[in-house]
């Protein structure tokens, strides 16, 4: 994760109210010059009217991942899991995810997955963990990337746990075919700042042409009914 103070100044340029932010790296593991989630969890203390956190875990770290996830989401306020499987080069159906996963849905948090070109994040893979884990449900981040849109649609339609997700995905087109597809309710905005720039991630949506009551769920509400309805008080 950036400096929350980039981050929030992004969000002032772009007219975003609030962000869900992790690191860059899985945790658990051994970093020498910081803590991931204690710089996550430091971050929305200080912007707590900003900033989500969700706790970016491997899940091969097995029963440590799964007792980090229970203490971010328990103790220090984090409303999610990102998991980005081509980081930690394992099958997101792995027997270490679907625990992990499963462990998610016990702490009714949903899953953000990094969903895009690279192996192990495709959405007719990440289709495996879905079936797999229908009672979680999971955020297909970029929704496929530059050539898997269609899939993660596909995927999407047959399994109702999955939701997609706007950000780093180059055409504004397929944000209004997914509405159209699967309903303005599953469908997330998302920047993916500071890598992509908030304000055109914003301009993507109002491009794909969704207007009134769809782009408004598009655009916080859907995300807001979700962690309110997942996260624990």
């Amino acid at each position: 994760m950036d400096p929350p103070e980039l981050m929030v100044g992004l969000l002032d340029e772009a007219g975003i109210e609030r962000a869900i932010v992790m690191t860059y790296v899985d945790a658990p593991g051994d970093f020498e010059d910081y803590d991931p989630i204690d710089y996550v969890a430091r971050a929305c203390r200080k912007f707590p009217a900003r900033l989500w956190g969700f706790a970016r875990l491997d899940p091969g770290r097995g029963p440590a991942a799964r007792e980090l996830l229970a203490r971010c989401i328990g103790e220090l306020g984090f409303k999610g899991l990102k998991l980005h499987p081509f980081g930690y080069r394992q099958p997101p159906d792995s027997p270490d995810t679907l625990e992990l996963v499963r462990a998610a849905a016990e702490l009714r948090a949903p899953v953000l997955l990094h969903c895009g070109d690279e192996d192990y994040t495709r959405p007719l893979e990440l289709a495996r963990l879905a079936k797999a884990c229908p009672k979680a449900t999971l955020i297909f981040g970029h929704m496929g990337g530059y050539f898997h849109v269609a899939d993660a649609i596909a995927v999407a339609r047959e399994c109702p746990n999955v939701l997609l997700e706007t950000s780093a995905m180059p055409y504004p087109e397929r944000i209004a075919e997914a509405v159209e597809a699967l309903g303005p309710e599953r469908v997330l905005f998302a920047s993916d700042g500071p890598g992509c720039d908030p304000k055109l991630e914003v301009l993507k949506v109002e491009r794909s042409g969704i207007r009134g009551s769809a782009f408004d769920r598009v655009m916080g509400e859907n995300i807001l009914e979700l962690l309110e309805k997942l996260s624990p008080k």
